[in-house]
């Protein structure tokens, strides 16, 4: 209670949570607009029974916030930002000029995200072409082919209005992070994946009813809640986890004054990478289905190894879950060393007069930095790898059906949802500094 009042009585924090709110009321808003050219009325009936079942749709589907299930304007969500953020960040690694730029503060930072806004706007129509040409050739699996003959002005129209979706979608989260709290784009990904909730809420109570209050199901519907519940409690102790290294700096004299000779620690966090190696690792998934469009070639030995290919990495096959948990685990070292390099680390401490008690500054201290982390990382990935196959597991196993929000939603809610709280936090400590 202590805490609500301090925020009603914060009017900055009060105002910065309502225009956040307006933000995402506009968001929703763009999640329920269609896409011109197909009946509305057919793409739902399809749609309706393509993800029925479907882990994969419906794992892409809680980046958009339902946008592909209800074929929006925005059913691209942010993944073209997402991915031309990566290549950026890629590149940063092997262009020297990107990395110089990178270095540079504000001002680079700022120059990067405008780099990543120009590489999204083309991404925004190639990924947009992509998902309708996936949507037509799976329409015209099942009989209803609703994306047939469309013409070279129909095809523009839609590809214009995803591209619009999706630069209206990053501008808002823009907003977002300049005006409100946090990061904009996680707290537009969080949005979508919450309004997806009550839906889910709805249908667990619906098959209550539907069965009469079978014991069975109600005890299946109640061990679902228990096992998210208890998902929760891991995501948080796992993300807020972390291994304090102990840092001391060295006394300097400067004229008559004496400088450092205090004591600090280095936080290491069990998961530094967020749910990026999941978000790459899923790209990677989707090439099989790609692959299963050449079932239908001419050439019998390229539609037979094609046909293999996806059967083989079927969603609902076992083979799936185990490539899916290979590849999360292996892009979880990857982003962590993307984001921390202990050479840089250890460079800066050194610059500084810091160092690891015990450890000799320079190359000991980048090889102790190296050691640790990979040790560190080892149990975040391997609890990473875990929650990104959750779903696909209780599926398999389980024989549970499409679960609408799975490990890696919950991960997403919950750390965006602590990000939150300690920006809120931040915003009452200062202002009761200012008071002071």
């Amino acid at each position: 209670m202590r805490k609500i009042k301090e925020i009603l009585e914060n009017k900055g924090l009060l105002k910065k949570i309502f225009f956040i709110l307006f933000i995402l009321l506009l968001f929703r808003i763009a999640a329920h607009v269609p896409i011109p050219g197909p009946d509305p009325e057919n793409v739902r009936n399809f749609l309706a029974e393509a993800f029925r079942g479907n882990s994969v749709l419906s794992f892409l589907d809680i980046f958009s916030g339902g946008g592909i299930s209800r074929f929006s304007i925005v059913m691209m969500g942010l993944g073209p930002y997402i991915t031309a953020s990566i290549m950026i960040q890629l590149l940063t690694m092997v262009v020297p000029k990107l990395e110089a730029i990178s270095k540079e503060g504000e001002e680079g930072h700022r120059k990067m995200n405008q780099y990543s806004r120009l590489v999204a706007l083309p991404l925004s129509f190639i990924e947009g072409y992509a998902g309708i040409r996936f949507l037509q050739y799976s329409s015209s699996q099942t009989g209803a082919d609703f994306l047939s003959g469309l013409g070279l002005d129909e095809w523009a129209l839609m590809l214009l209005a995803i591209a619009g979706g999706t630069m209206f979608l990053m501008w808002l989260g823009e907003l977002i992070t300049e005006k409100g709290l946090g990061n904009g784009v996680s707290i537009i990904i969080f949005a979508g994946i919450v309004a997806g909730l009550p839906q889910s809420v709805g249908q667990a109570i619906q098959k209550i009813i539907v069965s009469e209050y079978d014991m069975g199901i109600i005890v299946t519907q109640l061990g679902i809640l228990a096992a998210i519940m208890a998902v929760i409690v891991a995501i948080v102790f796992v993300t807020e986890g972390q291994r304090k290294l102990p840092i001391s700096y060295a006394k300097r004299v400067r004229g008559s004054k004496l400088y450092g000779g205090v004591e600090s620690f280095l936080p290491l966090k069990l998961n530094m990478s967020g749910v990026i190696p999941i978000i790459f690792a899923g790209a990677f998934m989707n090439i099989p289905n790609m692959i299963g469009f050449f079932s239908q070639v001419r050439n019998e030995t390229i539609a037979a190894a094609a046909t293999w290919v996806q059967e083989t990495f079927n969603p609902q096959g076992l083979p799936y879950a185990v490539f899916f948990f290979i590849l999360v685990f292996a892009f979880t070292f990857f982003s962590t060393f993307l984001y921390f390099k202990p050479k840089d680390v250890a460079e800066n401490l050194q610059k500084h007069g810091g160092f690891i008690p015990g450890i000799r500054p320079g190359t000991q201290t980048e090889k102790y930095l190296s050691w640790l982390i990979n040790r560190v990382t080892l149990w975040g990935a391997i609890f990473l790898s875990l929650i990104a196959v959750l779903p696909f597991l209780i599926q398999i196993f389980a024989n549970i059906g499409n679960i609408v929000i799975g490990g890696t939603g919950l991960l997403i809610v919950v750390g965006v949802a602590i990000e939150i709280k300690n920006q809120i936090n931040a915003q009452i400590v200062t202002r009761s500094y200012e008071a002071i």
